[in-house]
C-alpha cells in the first residue's frame, strides 16, 4: 500500500465531536498518523506481521492504520468508553478484524497483563501532560517500554526531548528521534482563543530489544 492511499483511508475515519479536556483528547491527524505508521512499517518492519499495542488509542486512528498495514493483531487501550465506541465504529467501517479494544486506565495496565513484553511493538500519541496532567506523557512511555518486546513509537513535545531521553536511559531503551513534526491543533475547547496552534513534536523510536 502506498502512503497516499493509507492517508486517504484514514481521512475517512470519524474523530471526536466533543473532546474531553481532562483527557487531552486530540485526534492524531491522518497526515501525521499515515506518515508515522508508514515509517514504522517500511523502515523498521515493526508493523506487518507483528502484534501491536496502541496506548490511549482514542478514536482508533493508529489502530486502524496498523491493521490496514498488515499487523497480525492490534490491541487498543483507552480509559474513555465514548472514545472506544467511536473507535469500534471506525473499525467496522474500515472492515478490519484483527483489532481488540480494551477499556482501562493505562496507569493500571500492569495489573491486566499476565506478563510484560506481550507486544512486539507499541505505538501511541499520548497526552502531552498539560493542564492537570503533568507527567502523564512519561507514565505512558514507561508503561509502553514494559509492554514492548522490540520497539515503542511515540509522539512527544520537542521541548521535553531531554527529559524523555533521560527516562529512556533509565529504562534501558535506545532513543532515536525519527522526525520533527508540526502538530496543528484546531480549537477544540472553550479556553482556546486561537483557531489553531502549531506544536513542535518529535516522532521517537525507542529500541527495547536488548532490555
Amino acid at each position: 500500500m502506498k502512503l497516499k492511499q493509507l492517508e486517504g483511508l484514514l481521512q475517512n475515519l470519524d474523530v471526536f465531536e466533543k473532546p474531553k479536556v481532562h483527557l487531552e483528547q486530540y485526534p492524531t491527524t491522518p497526515h501525521i498518523a499515515s506518515h508515522m505508521l508508514y515509517t514504522i512499517d517500511q523502515t523498521f518492519e515493526d508493523i506487518r506481521g507483528n502484534i501491536v499495542a496502541d496506548l490511549g488509542c482514542g478514536c482508533g486512528v493508529l489502530s486502524v492504520g496498523a491493521a490496514i498495514l498488515g499487523s497480525d493483531y492490534v490491541v487498543g487501550f483507552d480509559i474513555d468508553a465514548d472514545a472506544l465506541e467511536l473507535a469500534k465504529q471506525n473499525l467496522e467501517e474500515s472492515e478490519v478484524e484483527q483489532v481488540e479494544l480494551i477499556q482501562c486506565d493505562v496507569a493500571n495496565i500492569d495489573s491486566m497483563m499476565v506478563r510484560s513484553d506481550l507486544f512486539d511493538t507499541v505505538i501511541m500519541n499520548p497526552p502531552f501532560g498539560t493542564k492537570n496532567n503533568a507527567g502523564i506523557d512519561v507514565m505512558f512511555l514507561e508503561k509502553a517500554l514494559r509492554l514492548a518486546k522490540r520497539s515503542v513509537y511515540s509522539l512527544h513535545k520537542t521541548s521535553t526531548r531531554r527529559h524523555i531521553e533521560s527516562k529512556a536511559k533509565q529504562n534501558n531503551a535506545k532513543m532515536e528521534v525519527l522526525a520533527e513534526l508540526r502538530f496543528n491543533l484546531d480549537a477544540s475547547y472553550k479556553f482556546h482563543r486561537q483557531k489553531s496552534v502549531d506544536i513542535e513534536v518529535d516522532l521517537i523510536r525507542f529500541d527495547v530489544s536488548e532490555k
